[in-house]
């Protein structure tokens, strides 16, 4: 922030507080204009209360008085003519530049229309590259301007989504992104899972689990993009995840973390942009970030100290919590509260600095720079950090991590089989893996237990009494589980495939011969991009020369079949290639989250509290 807008907030703090309207008499005039003695005589005033240059506070002054005339004459034109005037704040990230731009639209008006308007007036090719905020929501272009809520005088931002910068077109590659992420979360394969922060699989409903794979996957890549520094490509990204986010339950997201942490992250997007025009968005995103830390940690964060003690890396984030807390306020001229959040934040990073010659030697021990700051951190009892505690903490971190996974191998087994399994595909036919492992190993059998938890929507008490009770109605109820023998014809037209035939009996046999829920179960057990290519290329060989048919009356269902898995390998083949752009630039250290190197946070703090000084 420069002095120019500090002296922008001082004057216009000042002139609200005197309740002055610069936009009527004796300041301005209709059909005359502004009144220069009366606003000289006013800069002088305010420029000696406030201590700062008399014409700096005079040109404060022209362009508040400019901005109320402007505001007040898009309202008689909205009323008059239904017209609306949008704020638009042009930023590039690259060149460090904003521009803006006073843009008129009917707010019955698709928001593609905004987007032409914005385009034209920038002179730019394709209105499809550009990208509008507002009110933190990115505006979709198929629906209008008024039923996302949009109001005359509201400020919008822009980000442009072509450019000559390294990772080329933006628009090309958000479209990617957005598409390797579908491809991911959408592989039979499972290329995407989720853990808790100490290695337990997290399990969800099935449509629930989708939405939240796909926002964290959004939040992944925008990472990728802050590390970059191209901040313009990180906001879309969350933003795109905020809206993913929409599809879960409230009461989940408010026992994680992950909300929380894409609200604050959006904000240090609009503030490394320095867009201060979102600063309702940017209150309102923290208050959701400090709430959801206050629900998980405690009002004062006891229960997390007592967890993992006073040296936690979880800091780092109330460090920009608090620093980002204090900028919105600076900019509300609410100057006292600004300062105590200015002095949290600078507490808490002077508690997280690391000494960099340990940090130094941990990397060359072999551990990864984020792995080490954060070992460092979480043992430095103020003195940048311990190197034998932190290796300690390293070792002991990936023992706990190893551990976890292990011990919930069956869970994830039952997950993977009942997520390839159609008939529980549905939200409401799902059975929580935790609780099916539980109850089987209390001595139930597995069917009776999966058939329980969906009476009782996965209640495990109450389909322990089901089970204890009523287990002879459940028994009647569960489907015949005498298995149908493998169809020849199917296993003959498989087996051409090269899958193993053990398997090809298998498959067929407990999905009652239904194909291509066993294609899809022998793709699965592939688990490689070297096997999925094979078998394509001999489905394709086949297909073309027509296969060894063993009959011609299967012939009809053999190209089926082939036909089926062609383009089952194709997908599985997309969705590989997919994870491998996605994980081209993803940070695989543990806890990245907490991973900040805060360099950026303390060139901010510095800044603004000396701003405060002024």
């Amino acid at each position: 922030m420069s002095h120019i807008e500090n002296v922008f907030n001082l004057v216009r703090a000042r002139l609200q507080a005197e309740k002055v309207k610069l936009w009527e008499e004796p300041y301005y005039t209709e059909g005359i204009g502004s009144i220069e003695l009366v606003m000289e005589d006013l800069a002088e005033r305010y420029a000696q209360f406030l201590g700062i240059d008399v014409s700096n506070c005079m040109s404060a002054l022209s362009e508040l008085q400019d901005h109320a005339l402007r505001k007040l004459a898009a309202r008689r034109e909205f009323s008059e003519t239904g017209m609306a005037t949008f704020k638009v704040r042009r930023i590039d990230n690259r060149s460090g530049t904003t521009t803006m731009l006073e843009i008129k639209c009917d707010l019955n008006s698709l928001g593609s229309e905004l987007q032409a308007a914005i385009a034209a007036k920038l002179q730019l090719g394709n209105p499809q590259h550009v990208k509008c905020i507002a009110s933190g929501k990115i505006v979709a272009p198929n629906v209008t301007l008024g039923a996302q809520n949009l109001k005359n005088n509201q400020a919008v931002i822009v980000i442009i989504g072509q450019g000559d910068n390294q990772n080329g077109d933006l628009y090309e590659r958000l479209n990617k992104i957005k598409a390797d992420v579908e491809a991911v979360v959408s592989s039979q394969n499972r290329l995407m899972e989720m853990e808790d922060q100490d290695g337990n699989p997290v399990f969800l409903p099935p449509e629930e689990n989708r939405a939240l794979l796909l926002a964290l996957g959004f939040c992944e890549k925008a990472k990728a993009a802050m590390r970059r520094e191209d901040y313009e490509e990180s906001l879309l990204l969350l933003l795109e995840g905020d809206e993913k986010f929409g599809a879960c339950q409230s009461s989940f997201l408010e026992s994680v973390d992950n909300f929380a942490l894409l609200n604050l992250d959006i904000v240090w997007c609009y503030m490394c942009l320095k867009n201060v025009s979102q600063l309702p968005d940017a209150e309102a995103r923290l208050g959701i970030c400090e709430r959801s830390f206050r629900r998980s940690y405690g009002e004062s964060f006891e229960r997390l100290y007592a967890l993992k003690g006073r040296d936690c890396p979880e800091r780092a984030l109330f460090m920009r919590l608090r620093l980002l807390q204090g900028i919105v306020l600076f900019h509300q001229n609410r100057r006292d509260e600004a300062f105590e959040k200015f002095e949290a934040a600078s507490t808490l990073l002077k508690e997280l600095k690391v000494d960099e010659d340990k940090l130094l030697l941990l990397m060359e021990m072999g551990f990864d720079v984020g792995e080490a700051r954060l070992a460092l951190r979480s043992c430095s009892s103020g003195s940048g950090g311990n190197i034998d505690q932190a290796v300690q903490f390293i070792q002991e971190r990936k023992k706990k991590l190893n551990d976890a996974r292990k011990e919930s191998t069956l869970e994830r087994k039952v997950h993977r089989r009942g997520g390839a399994n159609r008939e529980a595909a549905t939200d409401a036919d799902w059975v929580n893996p935790r609780s099916v492992c539980t109850l089987v190993e209390m001595g139930f059998d597995t069917q009776l237990v999966s058939l329980a938890l969906q009476r009782t929507k996965n209640n495990v008490t109450k389909a322990l009494d089901m089970l204890e009770k009523n287990s002879a109605e459940l028994l009647a109820a569960v489907p015949n589980t005498s298995a149908a023998p493998a169809d020849a014809t199917q296993m003959a037209a498989l087996q051409q495939l090269g899958f193993d035939d053990a398997t090809i009996r298998a498959a067929l046999e407990c999905t009652g011969n239904d194909v291509e829920r066993s294609i899809e179960f022998l793709l699965q057990a592939l688990q490689s991009e070297e096997k999925l290519k094979e078998t394509l290329e001999l489905a394709t060989k086949l297909a073309n020369d027509g296969g060894d048919r063993p009959s011609t009356s299967s012939q009809a269902q053999n190209s089926s079949i082939i036909d089926f898995v062609m383009a089952k390998a194709r997908d599985e083949l997309e969705s590989l290639k997919a994870y491998e752009r996605f994980n081209s630039d993803i940070n695989q250290t543990d806890q990245d989250h907490l991973d900040l190197p805060l360099i950026r946070e303390e060139q901010l703090l510095c800044e603004y509290r000396r701003l405060l000084e002024q």
